[in-house]
């Protein structure tokens, strides 16, 4: 665990940054900004840092510190092996002291070197069964990822694990209640599309459901858009379905 003031100001901070955002791929964002901020400051050193997200039936979620993070995350992603991958694989910190000395990836190494970073320290994050999360540290010269500073990232990747677990978490709640919304909006075009129907043909809710079925299989449009475009014929103006949030 990180020291007790380092502890408390950056649980603070985690605290505001999730207060603060609207979705998790902001906080991923902020979180990367914060990350390379904190360990420059105990490294002396311009460090930054990139943040991997990979949830289940998702793509993974690359946000940075800066471009070049960015940049150098999603090289690691494109050829499926490296430092980060490896912390995300086996839920360990994992070390690449040198790019020069390292003998594990030799094609990112030579990418991270051609991008002027020389060492990494990749740092899992701790958000539960259904996701894996990883903090990339990126230094411009070696020696700066010691045990103690191995140390202190390990313990800040605890605090900011417990912050991002409760993203993902909020952002699921969010992202249920979207789709749960759409389906609900969905569902009274195609129900508003039926009672028009039936009252055109004198018909029951099943024959008219087939006619909209039908129309549908012959056009290949999805059902709610026929129901739309049958809606849309009643009048100039466009007919909305509504649901407070």
């Amino acid at each position: 665990m990180a020291n007790n003031s380092l502890g408390v100001d950056a649980a603070r901070h985690l605290q505001d940054l999730l207060l603060g955002t609207d979705n998790v791929e902001d906080f991923l964002g902020r979180l990367a900004e914060f990350s390379a901020a904190t360990l420059s400051r105990t490294t002396g050193a311009e460090i930054e840092c990139g943040v991997t997200l990979q949830r289940r039936k998702r793509t993974m979620t690359v946000a940075g510190s800066s471009a070049r993070a960015v940049t150098l995350d999603r090289i690691e992603q494109t050829l499926g092996d490296g430092p980060c991958i490896e912390a995300l694989r086996t839920r360990s910190v994992v070390l690449l002291a040198d790019v020069d000395a390292d003998p594990r990836w030799p094609d990112y190494q030579r990418q991270l070197a051609a991008n002027g970073c020389r060492s990494t320290l990749g740092v899992p994050l701790e958000i539960g069964d259904d996701a894996a999360a990883a903090l990339n540290f990126f230094g411009a010269d070696t020696g700066l990822f010691t045990d103690d500073i191995i140390a202190e990232a390990a313990g800040f990747a605890d605090l900011a694990g417990r912050a991002l677990r409760l993203a993902v978490r909020l952002g699921t709640f969010q992202s249920r209640a979207e789709d749960l919304k759409s389906a609900m909006e969905h569902r009274t075009s195609i129900d508003l599309a039926c009672g028009v129907i039936m009252a055109q043909n004198r018909c029951s809710q099943d024959q008219a459901m087939a006619i909209l079925t039908r129309v549908s299989s012959n056009r290949n449009q999805k059902l709610r858009e026929v129901a739309e475009d049958v809606l849309r014929h009643l009048t100039s103006e466009e007919v909305r379905t509504h649901f407070d949030a």
